[in-house]
């Protein structure tokens, strides 16, 4: 084991273990649903040489909830929800996303990119992670490599990181 896959397996123990058995009002309550996925983009972080932990430690908790909106005019499948200040506070994925596996790390890397790569919603429906509206989570799904490398070179952290060029290669 190199030293950086040490590094890598080393954090994200500690995520792990800090979803078990929290850390006092320090800790992020991490939803054992979620941990899988948000283990993957912390992995892509790393890849990408994104910081990600004082954003991590911003949040309260990252969780399946049964509360966001299932109304046909209203189906909100994720959020990152702030208080009055506008400081993220949670991360909310909606259980309905969970009905198939590509629809739930979809909107998980959709939620984790606004909150830990800086996004705004990059279109209106346009088969991208960061798009407002996906008709189909399974054209995003199909080609995930490529969808997860677009997501973290265009991300507004990337770029300030890196600059423009460098985000622009490909």
């Amino acid at each position: 084991m190199t030293a950086r896959n040490h590094k890598t397996f080393v954090c994200l123990l500690l995520f792990g273990l800090f979803s078990l058995f929290g850390s006092g009002q320090e800790g992020v309550r991490i939803d054992g649903r979620v941990q899988p996925l948000l283990d993957d983009f912390l992995a892509y972080c790393e890849k990408y040489g994104i910081e990600f932990h004082d954003k991590l430690f911003e949040l309260k908790r990252i969780a399946v909830v049964n509360d966001l909106p299932t109304r046909q005019e209203a189906l909100i499948l994720g959020k990152v929800d702030r208080n009055e200040a506008g400081e993220a506070q949670s991360i909310l994925i909606n259980w309905v996303a969970m009905v198939d596996p590509a629809i739930f790390k979809v909107v998980a890397f959709h939620e984790f990119g606004h909150h830990f790569l800086g996004y705004k919603h990059t279109c209106k429906d346009c088969d991208e992670i960061m798009a407002e509206v996906n008709s189909s989570y399974f054209n995003i799904a199909q080609d995930w490599e490529t969808q997860v490398h677009h997501l973290f070179i265009n991300s507004p952290v990337f770029k300030k990181k890196y600059g423009q060029t460098l985000a622009s290669l490909e």
